[in-house]
């Protein structure tokens, strides 16, 4: 299968999921799928991050040898809001090496923190920033006050998530 091919096909749930039964749990395809993700042009970055999230949220060990550079990519000025989006959705499924874990915090409170991000990245850096907590729960003390700030402004998905957030982090 031309993985470029059929990202640029069409952009639609059966694309994503033709994509994530091809790729499955086959580490050289995830390699091919990330490389477009990384490489586009915009469109194909555009389309290749779902189905490079979905592949994560099946088979999370595959993106172990890709995650620095995934989240690099994430910082880089300019960059696409689905790139975002795809990023910290992925996140949320995977255990943070140690090593990475301040890289993966310190762009999770940027997105998070930042208004002007779209909500659905707001929201996964919550959740991610929270699944960190449990690890470094130094984290608590900064989080807690920034999601209880923000939820008197929020829309509903952030406040049903900044609801379970909260109570996962004060127990």
């Amino acid at each position: 299968m031309n993985l470029r091919e059929v990202i640029l096909k069409e952009h639609s749930k059966k694309q994503c999921d033709k994509v994530v039964a091809y790729v499955g749990n086959n580490a050289s395809r995830f390699a091919e799928l990330e490389r477009l993700f990384l490489e586009g042009p915009y469109r194909v970055t555009q389309r290749a991050g779902w189905p490079l999230s979905c592949c994560i949220e099946q088979n999370p060990k595959l993106i172990e040898p890709h995650l620095k550079q995934v989240l690099n990519f994430a910082l880089e000025p300019g960059v696409h809001d689905s790139v975002k989006r795809n990023v910290v959705r992925l996140l949320q499924f995977i255990t943070i090496p140690k090593r990475l874990q301040g890289l993966t915090a310190k762009i999770c409170f940027q997105f998070f923190s930042d208004k002007k991000e779209p909500i659905a990245v707001r929201v996964f850096s919550m959740t991610v920033l929270s699944n960190l907590a449990k690890e470094l729960p130094e984290l608590k003390n900064e989080l807690i006050p920034l999601i209880e700030d923000q939820m008197p402004y929020a829309s509903a998905g952030f406040i049903s998530r900044g609801r379970k957030v909260l109570k996962e982090l004060k127990k």
